[in-house]
């Protein structure tokens, strides 16, 4: 894997585009989930977050380590159920391929055409927690355009 996709894995785990999962009803027969029992007929909602934020299955979860990617087996296909970034199941997002083509294709472009510096005063990184996850303040970088000499 390379250090690109480790970032893009490690950003989805600390910082998942959703917080809840969309409930669902448990129609058939009553279910066992750890130790709790659900019902027929009711409604579970999971909390995406605070799986991909478990320390029993992430090693100083809070913390920008996109390294922990490096050796891992772990994706976000819905194989792994620790991290769970677009769902699992026959539920699962449809269009995780293309999101992931999508926000690789933009930071690449992005990355090559401007150089990226923080503002003197820094970034305010809290969150504001909702059904979507957006920050307090909108955090700002500063972007140089790089200028290339296309001529030979």
């Amino acid at each position: 894997m390379n250090y690109f996709d480790m970032v893009t894995s490690e950003s989805l785990q600390l910082h998942s585009p959703g917080l809840l999962l969309l409930p669902r009803e448990n129609r058939d027969q009553k279910l066992e989930l750890s130790s709790y029992e659900v019902p027929t007929n009711k409604r579970v909602i999971v909390n995406a977050w605070a799986i991909n934020r478990d320390p029993r299955y992430w090693v100083e979860p809070e913390k920008l380590y996109p390294e922990r990617f490096l050796d891992c087996s772990t994706d976000y296909n819905g194989n792994f159920f620790q991290f769970i970034p677009f769902g699992a199941g026959r539920r699962i997002c449809p269009g995780i391929s293309f999101v992931l083509t999508i926000v690789k294709l933009t930071l690449a472009n992005l990355l090559y055409h401007f150089q990226c510096e923080l503002p003197s005063k820094g970034i305010d990184m809290n969150e504001r927690f909702k059904t979507s996850r957006t920050r307090e303040t909108t955090p700002h970088l500063d972007l140089i355009p790089v200028l290339y000499d296309v001529a030979p």
